[in-house]
This record gives structure tokens, C-alpha cells and sequence, in this order.
């Protein structure tokens, strides 16, 4: 049987407003769909995850329409964490990479996982999508571009 560590990597975009997206970069975690599970297990190792923000705050933030983070898979765990008695998130451990932002309009044309730039909210709106290694490469040569400067 193949480890994760012997497949090929893949790549995703995932689904989540800015402010909740800083949080996980801080703290070296990957967190989706408000804390589930489901989306975190199709993740292995060595993948590679670039968030889009549509807002910068959950639910009611500013419009966003933004990548921005971008990191790799660190291990195949999947770990649930306690921020409150009601409240208890899955996590997966995650080694982010200094970026600059990239408004999604600057390259949503470029993209094969878009057939329809006007219809990208469809793409994105099941909050982890898997995403072609070309498409990835074009987000994250952007998104590194220039991004020690700016740090």
C-alpha cells in the first residue's frame, strides 16, 4: 500500500474569509467549512492549498474576491481542537509560504478550473475544490512574486 508520502501531490483551493484564513497562517493550521471534518480528510500530505476569501470577515464582512494564503500539507493528521464547550473545529497541520495577495479578477481567465469567469462562484462555493497543478502554479507565481519585498 502507497503512503501519502509516495503519491504525487495535489492541489486545492480552499474556501474562507480573510480574518479566518490570518488565523490559521499564524497558528500553522488548515481549517475549512467552519471547523468540519470531511473536507481537512480528503488532504494528504504534501498537498498544496491555496485559500480564495470572498470577504474578509465571516459571514458579513467587505467583499474581498481574493487569494490569500498559500501553503503545503505538513502530515496526514487530523486534529480537532476545543475553542469553546459548543464550539470544536478539525484542523490539519499546514507550512505557509510569505505571499502577496491576488485579486481573483487578475487571473480567474487564466484558470482551467474556471470555464466561465462570470460563473466563478459556482466553482468555489463547495468551499474545497481540487484544482489542476497548472492552475496552482499560475496562482502561486503570482502570489510569490514580489512578496518578500512587500513583507
Amino acid at each position: 500500500m502507497k503512503s501519502s508520502e509516495d503519491a504525487p501531490p495535489r492541489y486545492w483551493i480552499g474556501v474562507v474569509s480573510r480574518s479566518h484564513v490570518l488565523l490559521g497562517v499564524e497558528g500553522g493550521f488548515a481549517q475549512l467549512g467552519h471547523g468540519k471534518e470531511a473536507p481537512l480528510r480528503r488532504l494528504s500530505r504534501g498537498d498544496r492549498l491555496v485559500y480564495y476569501s470572498p470577504r474578509e470577515q465571516h459571514p458579513d464582512g467587505a467583499p474581498l474576491q481574493a487569494f490569500t494564503a498559500l501553503g503545503r500539507v505538513e502530515d496526514d493528521e487530523v486534529f480537532q481542537v476545543e475553542l469553546s464547550s459548543s464550539f470544536r473545529p478539525w484542523r490539519r497541520r499546514v507550512r505557509y509560504e510569505r505571499v502577496r495577495e491576488l485579486r481573483a479578477a487578475d487571473v480567474l481567465d487564466e484558470l482551467d478550473v474556471v470555464p466561465d469567469p462570470r460563473r466563478w462562484g459556482s466553482v468555489v462555493r463547495r468551499g474545497l475544490v481540487e484544482i489542476r497543478r497548472d492552475d496552482f502554479d499560475r496562482i502561486a507565481g503570482r502570489m510569490l512574486s514580489g512578496a518578500s519585498a512587500e513583507a
